[in-house]
C-alpha cells in the first residue's frame, strides 16, 4: 500500500466454509472493518467520521451530464436503498438538478466518452456535513458511485459511509475481460449482468470471442449461412448485439469483437467452403483442442469474402479496435493444398509463419479501410508486419515486453488465463509491469493493461458466472491500483466483501454452487459435500482435456459433476493452510479466530474428520458422486491426521512421521480430477512435529 494516505485494513477473513448455524454458535469470529475498497483507490486518506444516511438522503447531479451519469445515479439510489432498505424517495435522475441541499453533490465537468485514454479520475470526500463526488468527465464520475457504495456500513446507528478523501485513477488504461461465447454461447442477460460487475471491479473493456470452430455467434445478414449453419441456432442478432454494446456503453466499457482467422475457423466453413484450404464437408466442431481447417490465404475469394465480412461487422461494432485472433495455426490443411504451396513458391514465402504475416497484411489493409485497428495474439507479432497493431499477449510476458520495445501496443494476458484454475493469488501478483523489469517510461506506455480470458470449453450459463468471479475482482484490482498494492490476505478479506456484493447485480456465482450441490445430492442437506468442497480444487491447467481411460468431453457433454461447481481456490483449505502457517511461527494473529490459530485449525480439521461418515449416505444414494467417494475418505483421513499432530504431546519419531507422510503422498493423488488442498499444511504439522 501507498504510505501517502494508507488505508488502515484489518487483516480479518470470514468463516467462509461454516454454515450458518456453526457461524451462530461460534462467537470468536474476526472483528468487522469498515474499508473494503477493491481495486484500492490511488490516494485514500481515512477520517474518524461516519456519515449517516435516512430515507432522506438525496443526490443532485450538476455539470455537463448525460446518460451515463443520469442512469448510474439513478441505479446508485436503487442499490443503496436495495441494500439498506431505506424508502429513498428520489426518483430516476434525468437531467441536471443542481440541489445544495443534496447531501450527495456529484460535479462532472464533461461528458462520457467510450475509448482507450479517456480520463478516468475522480475525486471523492465523505464528511461528516456531506458527500462530494467530481471528476473531468462522466467516466470518473461513474467510478466514484462504485467506490461510495463501497464505503456504505452499518452499526447500530445505521447505516453510514466511512468518511474519507479520494483521489484516484487507474494505473492501466485498457482494463478487459474477454468472454468467449463461440465453444459455449450464453444468453444477453449473461453478458449484460457480466457488465455490470466490470463496472463495479472498474474494468472498461469486453472483448467478444465470437468465432470459433465449435460455433459462429453474430448475425450476418451479407453472409447469412455463418450464423444460420454454423452456430445450432445459438447467436446474437445484430439487434442484440447493439443492446449489449449501447448497455456497456452507459457503464463506460468499450465492446470490441473476435472473429479468429486463418484458423479456429471451422464454423465458417459449413455454409462458405470456399474459404476454406481444404475441399471437403465441413460440420461443427464439437471437441477441443487446435484443429487443422484454416482460410485459405492464396485465394482473392477469401480476402474478398472479408472485405464485405469486415465491413459489415465494422458498421456493428463502433469501436476503434477489431480482433483477429491469429492463434494456433497449425499449417496442416495449408502443407497438403497443392494451389497454396504453388503460391508460396511463387511469392518467395518460406514457411506457414510467412504465409500467415501475408494474410495478416491483407486484412490489416482490409482493417485500416473500415478504421480500425488490428488486435491479434502473439502470434501475429512478426518483423514485417507494421507496428501500428495491438499485440495481445497469451503465451508468456516475453512476447509483450518484446513487442513494446519494438514500438507495438501491447496487452497482457499471461497469467490472466482463469479457466487454467488458479488460485487467486497467482493471478493477483501477476503484473503487467514489474518494477524489476526497467523497462523505460517510453516502452511502459505501449503496455496499455491486460485482459482476464475466459475461454469456455467448460463453462455454461449455469457456471459461467463462478468461473470469472470473483478471481476477476482481484484481477481488475492489478489492473488498476498502485503497483505497491499486492497485501494477499487483505485482498482475500476485501474479495470476500466483493464476491457478496456481486450478487446484487444478478450474478449466480454464489447461488448456482449451491443450486448444484442440492442437485448432486438430490436435494439432500449439502451441508458435508460443502464441506468436502471447501478443501478441495480442481486441478490446474488443461487436464480435463486429456482424460485418459476416460469418456472424452464434446461441445454438448453434461457439465454437472462436482468438479463443474469447484473452487480454484477452495476457501477453507486455504485458510488451513494460512493458520498452520501462524501456528507453527507463533504469531497468532486472529487472522480468524479472535483467540488464535491453533484453536481455529482444530475446528476445522475436526469437522473435516467426521465429514466422511455424514457424506457416505449421500454418496451411497448418489451415482454422480460415486467418483468422489474415494475422496471424501482421504480427506476425513487427512484431517485426522492433522488434528492428531496438533493434539500430540510428544514429538513424532522418525519411522513415525516416514509412515504419515507416506500416507499423505498417497492421498496427493488427484480422484476425480480434483486434488486435496489440506494436505500441504498437514504436512507441515507432520514435518515440524507440532508440539514438543
Amino acid at each position: 500500500m501507498r504510505t501517502k494516505g494508507v488505508l488502515i485494513l484489518i487483516v480479518a477473513l470470514m468463516l467462509f466454509g461454516c454454515n450458518q448455524d456453526e457461524i451462530k454458535e461460534n462467537s470468536k469470529i474476526r472483528e468487522n472493518n469498515d474499508m473494503n475498497l477493491m481495486p484500492i483507490p490511488k490516494e485514500v486518506n481515512l477520517t474518524n467520521n461516519k456519515f449517516y444516511i435516512n430515507e432522506d438522503f438525496k443526490l443532485s447531479v450538476d455539470g455537463k451530464i448525460g446518460e451515463m451519469v443520469t442512469t448510474n445515479s439513478t441505479r446508485f439510489l436503487r442499490r443503496l436503498a436495495g441494500r439498506t432498505g431505506l424508502f429513498l424517495d428520489q426518483d430516476f435522475i434525468t437531467k441536471n438538478s443542481n440541489d445544495k441541499s443534496a447531501e450527495l453533490q456529484i460535479l462532472s465537468k464533461g461528458l462520457g466518452k467510450v475509448k482507450l485514454n479517456v480520463d478516468e479520475s475522480y475525486s471523492l470526500e465523505v464528511s461528516e456535513k456531506g458527500i462530494q463526488l467530481s471528476a473531468n468527465n462522466e467516466n470518473g464520475i461513474i467510478y466514484g458511485l462504485e467506490t461510495l457504495l463501497q464505503l456504505l456500513n452499518s452499526d447500530e446507528e445505521g447505516y453510514y459511509f466511512t468518511s474519507c478523501k479520494i483521489e484516484d485513477e487507474p494505473r492501466f488504461p485498457w482494463r478487459g475481460l474477454m468472454i468467449d461465447v463461440s465453444r459455449h454461447c450464453y444468453p444477453v442477460n449473461v453478458i449484460k449482468r457480466n457488465i455490470d460487475a466490470m463496472l463495479a471491479t472498474k474494468m472498461n473493456v469486453l472483448h467478444l470471442h465470437l468465432s470459433e470452430d465449435q460455433g459462429f455467434r453474430v448475425e450476418s445478414k451479407v453472409y447469412p449461412k455463418l450464423h444460420e449453419m454454423g452456430s445450432d441456432g445459438l447467436y446474437f442478432t445484430q439487434n442484440q448485439i447493439k443492446e449489449i454494446i449501447e448497455y456497456a456503453k452507459v457503464r463506460g466499457i468499450r465492446v470490441y469483437p473476435e472473429f479468429d482467422m486463418p484458423s479456429h475457423s471451422t464454423a465458417w466453413f459449413i455454409g462458405y467452403p470456399k474459404l476454406s484450404s481444404k475441399d471437403t464437408v465441413y460440420s461443427i466442431e464439437r471437441t477441443w483442442g487446435i484443429q487443422n481447417p484454416a482460410m485459405n490465404p492464396a485465394s482473392e475469394y477469401t480476402y474478398q469474402f472479408l472485405d464485405k465480412f469486415i465491413g459489415e461487422m465494422a458498421q456493428l461494432f463502433p469501436d476503434e479496435y477489431f480482433h483477429i485472433g491469429g492463434d494456433e495455426n497449425n499449417g496442416i490443411h495449408w502443407k497438403d493444398n497443392k494451389n497454396i504451396q504453388k503460391y508460396m513458391k511463387e511469392n518467395g514465402i518460406k514457411d506457414k509463419h510467412e504465409l500467415q504475416t501475408k494474410f495478416n497484411q491483407r486484412i490489416l489493409k482490409i482493417l485500416t479501410k473500415y478504421n480500425k485497428k488490428m488486435v491479434g495474439w502473439d502470434e501475429i507479432l512478426q518483423p514485417e508486419m507494421p507496428n501500428n497493431i495491438v499485440i495481445q499477449s497469451w503465451r508468456g510476458k516475453k512476447a509483450m515486453i518484446e513487442a513494446a520495445k519494438k514500438g507495438y501496443t501491447a496487452i497482457l494476458s499471461n497469467g490472466y488465463y482463469i479457466d487454467l484454475f488458479w488460485d487467486t493469488e497467482r493471478h493477483y501478483l501477476n503484473d503487467p509491469v514489474l518494477e524489476n523489469e526497467n523497462l523505460s517510461p517510453e516502452v511502459e506506455k505501449n503496455i496499455l493493461g491486460g485482459e482476464v480470458t475466459s475461454w469456455a470449453e467448460f463453462t455454461t450459463t449455469e457456471n459461467v458466472d463462478s468461473r470469472i468471479w470473483p478471481r476477476t475482482a482481484a484481477i481488475a484490482e492489478r489492473f488498476w491500483s498502485p503497483r505497491d498494492v499486492k497485501n494477499v490476505d487483505d485482498m482475500y478479506r476485501r474479495l470476500e466483501m466483493v464476491s457478496f456484493h456481486l450478487e446484487e447485480l444478478g450474478l449466480t456465482h454464489l447461488t448456482n454452487r449451491e443450486m448444484g450441490m442440492r442437485r448432486l445430492t438430490n436435494n439432500e442437506n449439502t451441508n458435508s459435500l460443502e464441506n468436502l468442497i471447501n478443501v478441495i480444487e480442481s486441478i490446474e491447467g488443461y487436464t480435463r482435456h486429456k482424460r485418459e481411460g476416460l469418456k472424452k468431453y464434446l461441445q454438448q457433454s453434461p457439465l454437472t459433476r462436482l468438479i463443474d461447481i469447484s473452487y480454484s481456490d477452495a476457501p477453507v483449505a486455504r485458510k488451513i493452510r494460512k493458520a498452520t502457517d501462524e501456528y507453527l511461527s507463533g504469531k497468532n494473529s486472529a487472522l480468524y479466530f479472535t483467540d488464535n490459530s491453533e484453536e481455529y485449525l482444530k475446528y476445522e480439521l475436526k469437522k473435516l474428520s467426521e465429514n466422511h461418515k455424514k457424506l457416505k449416505p449421500i454418496i451411497d444414494n448418489s451415482p454422480i458422486l460415486k467418483e468422489i467417494e474415494q475422496l471424501s475418505e482421504n480427506v476425513s483421513i487427512v484431517a485426522k491426521i492433522g488434528l492428531e499432530a496438533i493434539n500430540s504431546d510428544k514429538k513424532y519419531s522418525k519411522s513415525q512421521k516416514e509412515k504419515l507422510l507416506k500416507i499423505l503422498e498417497k492421498a496427493k493423488e488427484p480422484i476425480a480430477e480434483f486434488e486435496n488442498r489440506i494436505i500441504p499444511a498437514v504436512e507441515k504439522l507432520i514435518k515440524n512435529s507440532v508440539k514438543e
